[in-house]
């Protein structure tokens, strides 16, 4: 159960910033659903705008990684957060971008064995390899 309420599209309409970032969701999407994350976050009208424009800014647009391979990062990272609802929606969008089940089943076993070898690492106190260390 939310902890916040989820508004529907009448409340909505009765916040001009959250009209507008539902009205850009849904024209940016070309789709008429807004998902329960932005109707939460519609609480807080600043806080849903600077998200949407964040989101829109990292995950859309033309960048050096493409969309499929953003959802697949967005996965792990949801994994490792024990996020469900980010897990289940950017499992529906990395499919709807065109993964597949082969690609998925990968996923899974990366994000598996990451986990398992960050945990053993982590619990071990390995230094890292000089030959390893990223220095700008």
């Amino acid at each position: 159960m939310a902890t916040v309420k989820l508004l529907s599209d009448a409340e909505i309409e009765k916040i001009p910033v959250a009209k507008a970032v539902f009205d850009d969701i849904r024209a940016s999407r070309k789709s008429d659903f807004v998902n329960n994350f932005w109707r939460g976050l519609a609480n807080d009208p600043p806080a849903l705008k600077r998200t949407w424009e964040q989101l829109k800014a990292v995950m859309g647009g033309k960048t050096s990684i493409d969309p499929l391979t953003k959802e697949m990062i967005y996965i792990a990272v949801s994994a490792a957060n024990a996020c469900t609802y980010c897990l289940h929606s950017h499992t529906a969008a990395a499919r709807a971008k065109g993964m597949t089940e082969e690609q998925y089943a990968e996923l899974v076993a990366i994000i598996g064995l990451a986990g398992h070898t960050n945990h053993l690492v982590t619990t071990m106190q390995i230094p890292v390899d000089r030959e390893f260390m990223v220095e700008s």
